[in-house]
């Protein structure tokens, strides 16, 4: 992994203003700039790693942790009783672009299906 730093964690350190929907001693919750829904928040850990897989491997824990996130930032979206969705994209053809794993959290409308 490059040691350059990612976009993320420039959000993390504050270097990038973001609007932040909740933070505690692992994650980081912030509204994504470009939302494909009404509530479209990206989870991510402070540490990086590059995808789930990389993470799921390493830190297993960790990945709880972004889970456990989540799950509180559908509380605090109020969208946890209507549902919500929680997407990774793995690598190019998945659509990542930041190679800082993060989980996208989707609700607060119907969302349609997904892939292809």
């Amino acid at each position: 992994m490059s040691d350059a730093e990612t976009l993320f964690e420039r959000i993390i350190a504050g270097e990038i203003p973001s609007e932040k929907v909740y933070e505690d001693a692992t994650t980081y919750a912030f509204r994504d700039i470009a939302p494909q829904a009404r509530v479209h928040v990206l989870v991510v850990p402070k540490k990086r790693y590059r995808n789930l897989a990389e993470l799921a491997a390493a830190e297993p824990q960790l990945l709880a942790d972004v889970a456990a996130t989540a799950r509180k930032v559908a509380e605090l979206e109020g969208i946890a009783g209507s549902g919500y969705r929680v997407v990774f994209n793995t690598d190019g053809d998945a659509g990542q672009t930041v190679f800082h794993v993060h989980a996208h959290v989707l609700g607060g409308e119907q969302l349609g299906h997904f892939g292809r």
